[in-house]
């Protein structure tokens, strides 16, 4: 799998700095764990997936930095996954394609499919894996943001939302938004993010969030 913006801004937005205990749900090739890990030098991170081959590829890319001691690979379903802690802070960029065509790599349709991490399943999983107080931060389309909102609803509160838009202009394509698990309803907080301008620059405020992680900011 690609590294993608999505998982970047996750990794770069997520409100980390001072969690302990760190989950990446559906990790991939280990990228925002990794991000996490970097961001936060007291932090253990579990990356968690599914799928065999992501895991292995996860742990080839955590094996070759300095954060290696601090992330854990484990391959295994969320639904299934007994740990012996609760987390401060899940933070997943979950699968949302609903189509049932298929294509020839199985591997790549397991990681776009919403049959493989029903948002049912991951707002269950938050509750029963998070701390009281722990929040549960992910990247989705505008569309899929709305249903996982409806289905977190009294369950999770949402306490941060921020709308990813691509090129100035542009209608939101993404939704970054941070879940709490608490008992009192919050009031969250809004905001924009312009990734390009018309004339192709990237903007002030998408290089400073993510300059730690790119090469060329």
């Amino acid at each position: 799998m690609k590294v993608g913006t999505d998982g970047v801004l996750l990794g770069a937005w997520a409100d980390i700095e001072d969690d302990v205990a760190i989950l990446d749900v559906g990790t991939g090739t280990g990228i925002v764990a990794l991000m996490a890990a970097q961001r936060n030098a007291k932090a253990r991170v579990v990356a968690l997936d599914i799928d065999g081959g992501a895991v292995a590829q996860a742990r080839s890319n955590i094996d070759n930095t300095s954060w290696r001691d601090r992330v854990e690979c484990v391959c295994g379903d969320i639904a299934d996954y007994k740990p012996d802690i609760k987390f401060d802070h899940i933070v997943s960029n979950p699968p949302y394609f609903m189509e049932t065509s298929h294509s020839p790599n199985r591997a790549r349709d397991m990681a776009r499919s919403a049959e493989s991490l029903p948002f049912e399943v991951l707002v269950s999983s938050a509750e029963r894996l998070l701390r009281r107080g722990g929040r549960l931060t992910v990247i989705l389309p505008t569309d899929s943001a709305r249903t996982l909102r409806r289905v977190a609803f009294e369950r999770l509160w949402l306490r941060r939302i921020c709308s990813v838009v691509t090129v100035e202009g542009d209608a939101p394509k993404r939704v970054l938004m941070e879940f709490m698990l608490c008992d009192e309803p919050l009031m969250p907080r809004a905001e924009e993010l312009i990734i390009q301008h018309r004339g192709g620059e990237y903007s002030v405020k998408y290089r400073a969030l993510t300059k730690d992680f790119y090469l060329n900011f």
